[in-house]
């Protein structure tokens, strides 16, 4: 192995996560900072709302309130007796916290074979696609966040059966997942064609 081989290994393996984990958005009460943190992150959120059609700012939204943009996130371990650790209360994993059973159904029906929960592009499509899965079953439009995060957050038998209703907590966080929505879409509207054509081969109809 060469000198200069093994000194970009070595940086790779020491830097590299700072390119493949990014760190959480500094100003996550932005979706413009946000997306000029991490551009790729808006070309993601496109795309999932071109192919399921949930708006980017209730994408964003579920992710904020789901895992506040952090990659590998898990719920923390129960603990045996008060102080050994134990099992995880679940199997919520990655930006949009998607349950093992969830991300099976994805990745059968929808899911690329690539595809992490660690990563925001499988992130955001998960969301899309189970929004949209929502909407067809239920009929909650995908602009309408606070119930659509219900039956993300109950599973879709758990907002038939009303469960939601039952949780106070849930029904704060779910409105201040609306709030936020709202908040995100005010401001992608200001910033969004910073994030637009900005690559030399996208112009005119090619543009999102």
């Amino acid at each position: 192995m060469t000198p200069f081989i093994f000194i970009s290994l070595m940086t790779w393996l020491v830097g590299g996560f700072a390119i493949v984990v990014p760190a959480p958005p500094l100003r996550q009460d932005n979706v413009c900072e946000i997306f000029r943190e991490q551009p790729t992150w808006y070309d993601h959120a496109a795309s999932s709302r071109d192919r399921w059609g949930t708006p980017i700012a209730v994408q964003m939204a579920f992710v904020h309130y789901e895992s506040s943009f952090r990659s590998h996130i898990r719920p923390p371990r129960n603990q045996l007796f008060g102080f050994i650790p134990w099992e995880r209360p679940s199997t919520a994993y990655g930006y949009a916290q998607a349950l093992d059973p969830a991300w099976s159904d994805y990745m059968a029906e929808a899911g690329s074979v690539l595809a992490t929960r660690d990563q925001m592009k499988h992130a955001l499509d998960f969301i899309g696609w189970y929004n949209r899965k929502t909407h067809e079953q239920l009929g909650i439009p995908l602009n309408k966040s606070d119930h659509l995060y219900f039956a993300y957050h109950e599973g879709r038998t758990g907002y038939r059966r009303g469960y939601h209703k039952q949780k106070p907590a849930l029904q704060r966080i779910a409105a201040n997942v609306a709030t936020r929505t709202k908040t995100y879409q005010s401001q992608l509207a200001s910033c969004e064609k910073e994030f637009q054509c900005r690559r030399f081969y996208e112009f005119g109809p090619f543009c999102r």
